[in-house]
């Protein structure tokens, strides 16, 4: 008998290690930093075509800590089942000047307004963002990337 209860605490004791382990990753992965695959055209050739898995960080966009330069995920204005990457080129208040390469290679002027940011991918000719569907409200960005390609290793380094 006293076999048994000595059996069922280390059962208890593990089970309880077991889920501390998965809030702290639960935790982790969801409000600190994850890696996360990106891949496609639009931001090319900062990221490659065919994916790269970077290190995305949740913090910054939480604490107002974005700016011009920096890598971004959002939730796409478009399809909201859909996370897209792209560089922050403005925030509210700036005035951001942009090309339209299938519009007649038109250039426009644009003032980002209050809790906006202005997005685009540094491929300009193979990048839906901004230019299309203007100026994306802050609170759709989910985070940052903040270091590229953690595989393959050779390719390891920040993204600032």
């Amino acid at each position: 008998m006293r076999r048994w209860g000595l059996l069922a605490k280390e059962a208890l004791t593990q089970t309880l290690t077991f889920a501390r382990f998965f809030c702290l990753f639960h935790v982790t992965n969801h409000y600190l930093w994850s890696p996360t695959l990106v891949f496609g055209p639009s931001m090319l050739p900062t990221l490659n075509l065919t994916g790269d898995v970077i290190l995305a960080e949740y913090v910054s966009h939480r604490v107002g800590r974005l700016g011009p330069g920096d890598i971004v995920f959002v939730r796409s204005p478009v399809d909201p089942n859909k996370i897209v990457t792209k560089r922050i080129v403005g925030v509210e208040g700036d005035r951001v000047t942009y090309f339209k390469p299938r519009n007649g290679d038109s250039c426009h002027t644009v003032v980002v307004p209050k809790g906006h940011v202005w997005i685009q991918g540094d491929n300009l000719y193979a990048s839906r963002d901004s230019r299309q569907f203007g100026p994306v409200p802050y609170g759709l960005i989910e985070g940052k990337a903040f270091f590229r390609q953690v595989w393959p290793p050779n390719s390891f380094g920040s993204l600032g």
